[in-house]
């Protein structure tokens, strides 16, 4: 546990509990939100106005093998009945045919890899617009027969169910990236608000391309893909910059600042200009290049400062950035394929910017994350990895459609069963701790708490220690009503109380960087160790309670038998006839003090119970006239407990008794140790012994096998020399010390 050579002292935890008051959503804060949420929404029904205002055909095709475009379906009546048949010519009187192949199907060019496919897929796109503007289009089939349908307007009801919740996410991310950035503006936070806002954006467009049937807006098809470019390369360039600044700033920030913004303008101006031959292999080698240096500047930080949160960070950018290689390569493979490849690309890049901004939708909320959350990113990965894999296996293991959906799907579904929580914790850093090993631990450090209260702090901080492995604990005299994560899931402040029964915590245990540096704190980790240490403390409350009660009924029974049974003996006594009754009942009378003496303590000092013991055996062996050697030792003096007391009193007396009753012995010798916090007992006598293993164990003997095995112990019989016997009694748990 760290001292005072921590760096982090008190003043920083002062800072940390004003960093964590939340800022209060009033005044210019409350209006440029609410400004922000009227512009999002502005931005969205014109989208929405646009595409339901554009003219569409509206049908389902599938290519064929060939490129060629079958008719699945149609709400349409001319075309209801011609489900299944090859589209041969689409066209309207006056002008020129449209060229007809599955390129049709695309919605945007941002994955078409060949310059010339991409060129031919916009003029196709223009070319479709101009003709579903006149109204009405002609379709010529395979067989034979050609059909004139309307083309109207799409309508809210055309844009299709996808079109929402794409919708719906890429308003969440907007709203998240200005509310991140007016709660604490700043650069970094700016850098993470353009990443939301390109990758939310992004969505929304993704959004626009499943509307239904053929036809968008005019020039839709250009801006969407100059457009989805240019925001993946400055979610990039912003990434890189970012982690120059965050979670600390680098010293070289402005040389990585600099040279992000030289290849995002050099990108700009030759994609603008139109001077790449190769745009989507130029892009993705600077959407790439640049992962590649956020993912250098993230592990340079780290090695700067290993802190949990860059950890963390470094995790999700080396994902991201592996996943989009992936999907690269799948992509430019399925280029050469015909059927469905080219839709199992888009679907797959889809499924990545899901991915994406499922973890921007983390970073701010690592601390706070649900598990909801952590799974839809896992999911949207492992979705990633079987769809690019799917790509792959097809080009170049030459397996069918079928075949190598199933081996990806099986890949991808086994990654996921058997690394789940390995893959969360290498994200986010969950960790699930066992319910027998919480257990075992709560047990123990409650019955440590319950006989050392004065150390109840340090063994709760000893027991969360365990639980989380925090590089560094500290302590600090501070008043704190609840768990805490600070510092993005850096710290966790647990407020601890100076003794079990304390009306309030008094101090604060400060715990950075769970395990060791390698993951952050999270609420449920907060939720955890204030669960924990109410569970101990509840426990000691119970113990303290049944305690009281025993206690409470002991002395009870303890006066019932000190005026009622001790009356009775008394006055048996005083009548006994005989010399030899009168001293038994004299004995039997001074047991009986003893005993409701001992009922009526709730503890005993060692040496005082010593005593007693002595005077005990001697006024035993007195009358049976037998010799009592005594020999007592200790390194220290602690007290015992009720059934510590009441355990060995019995064990003496039994022993005792039966050198009286049974061994013809003339001395009895008792030996007693404590040393190292273990207690030795050795009562021998010079009696007629026997052979121990041979004996057997009534009542008595087994009445002691059964009280030192209540208090923990061993207990042997062994032959005492040539006569007698000698019982050995060993009984650890006898330690005083305090725990550390």
């Amino acid at each position: 546990m760290a001292g005072g050579d921590s760096h982090f002292d008190a003043s920083a935890f002062e800072q940390s509990l004003e960093q964590r008051q939340p800022r209060r959503w009033i005044g210019w804060r409350l209006r440029a939100m609410v400004l922000a949420a009227m512009l999002g929404c502005g931005l969205v029904f014109v989208l929405m106005r646009s595409l339901a205002a554009s003219p569409h055909l509206d049908a389902t095709w599938q290519p064929t093998a060939r490129g060629q475009l079958t008719l699945l379906a149609s709400p349409v009546p001319a075309l209801a009945d011609r489900a299944g048949l090859t589209l041969e010519q689409l066209w309207v009187p006056g002008h020129a045919p449209l060229a007809l192949d599955e390129l049709l199907l695309q919605r945007t060019g941002r994955w078409l890899v060949d310059d010339e496919q991409r060129e031919r897929f916009l003029q196709q796109q223009r070319q479709l617009s101009a003709l579903l503007a006149q109204g009405q289009v002609r379709l010529a089939f395979s067989d034979g027969s050609s059909v004139t349908v309307d083309t109207p307007p799409r309508g809210t009801g055309g844009l299709g169910l996808l079109f929402w919740p794409f919708t719906a996410f890429a308003l969440l991310l907007y709203l998240v990236g200005w509310g991140v950035l007016l709660l604490r503006p700043g650069l970094r936070t700016a850098l993470y608000a353009l990443m939301v806002w390109c990758q939310g954006f992004n969505l929304l467009l993704i959004g626009a391309e499943n509307v239904r049937g053929l036809g968008l807006p005019p020039g839709f098809g250009g801006i969407d893909l100059m457009l989805r470019l240019t925001l993946d390369v400055v979610t990039a360039g912003a990434a890189a910059c970012a982690y120059a600044v965050y979670p600390r700033r680098l010293p070289e920030a402005r040389p990585i600042f600099a040279a992000v913004a030289i290849v995002v303008a050099a990108w700009t101006l030759a994609a603008y200009a139109g001077w790449l031959p190769q745009l989507w292999r130029a892009t993705q080698a600077v959407v790439l290049g640049l992962g590649a240096m956020a993912t250098a500047v993230v592990a340079w930080s780290y090695r700067l400062a290993a802190d949990p949160v860059i950890a963390v960070m470094r995790r999700f950018t080396s994902i991201a950035v592996g996943t989009l290689a992936l999907v690269s390569i799948a992509v430019a493979l399925s280029q050469h394929l015909a059927g469905a490849a080219p839709a199992v690309a888009a679907v797959a890049a889809v499924i990545w910017y899901l991915f994406l901004a499922s973890l921007l939708l983390l970073v701010p909320f690592l601390s706070r994350s649900r598990q909801v959350l952590r799974e839809f990113a896992l999911v949207a990965g492992i979705g990633t990895v079987a769809s690019s894999l799917d790509l792959i296996f097809v080009a170049l293991f030459a397996l069918g459609p079928l075949a190598s959906l199933v081996l990806a799907l099986g890949l991808g579904l086994g990654v996921y069963v058997a690394a789940r929580q390995w893959i969360l914790n290498r994200m986010v850093g969950a960790r699930v701790l066992t319910t027998e090993r919480t257990f075992e631990q709560l047990y123990r450090v409650a019955r440590e708490v319950h006989d050392h209260p004065e150390h109840t702090p340090q063994l709760l901080a000893r027991l969360l220690r365990d639980l989380f492995d925090p590089l560094e604990m500290l302590w600090l005299p501070h008043r704190l009503p609840a768990a805490r994560v600070v510092g993005g899931g850096a710290a966790l402040y647990v407020p601890l109380p100076d003794e079990p029964d304390a009306a309030e915590p008094a101090q604060v245990l400060v715990m950075r960087h769970a395990n060791h540096g390698q993951r952050i704190f999270t609420e449920d980790d907060a939720q955890l160790a204030a669960r924990v240490v109410e569970q101990v403390l509840r426990a000691v409350a119970y113990d303290r309670a049944v305690e009281r009660g025993r206690t409470e009924e002991r002395q009870r029974i303890a006066q019932d038998l000190h005026d009622d049974i001790g009356a009775r003996l008394l006055t048996l006594m005083y009548k006994a006839g005989d010399r030899d009754i009168e001293d038994y009942i004299r004995h039997t009378l001074q047991d009986l003090k003893t005993l409701t003496r001992g009922l009526a303590a709730t503890e005993h000092r060692l040496s005082h119970a010593v005593g007693e013991w002595k005077a005990d055996l001697q006024q035993r062996l007195q009358p049976a006239q037998l010799q009592l050697h005594w020999s007592f030792q200790a390194d220290r003096d602690l007290p015992l407990t009720v059934g510590q007391w009441s355990g060995l009193t019995r064990i003496l007396r039994e022993l005792v008794s039966n050198a009286i009753y049974h061994a013809d012995a003339t001395q009895v010798d008792v030996q007693l140790q404590l040393e190292a916090g273990t207690l030795h007992l050795r009562v021998a006598d010079d009696g007629k012994g026997g052979d121990p293993a041979a004996w057997t164990h009534g009542l008595g003997l087994g009445g002691v096998r059964k009280r030192v095995r209540a208090l923990g112990g061993q207990v042997q019989w062994l032959a005492n020399g040539e006569r007698g016997i000698a019982c050995e009694v060993v009984l650890p748990g006898f330690d005083g010390a305090a725990p550390t």
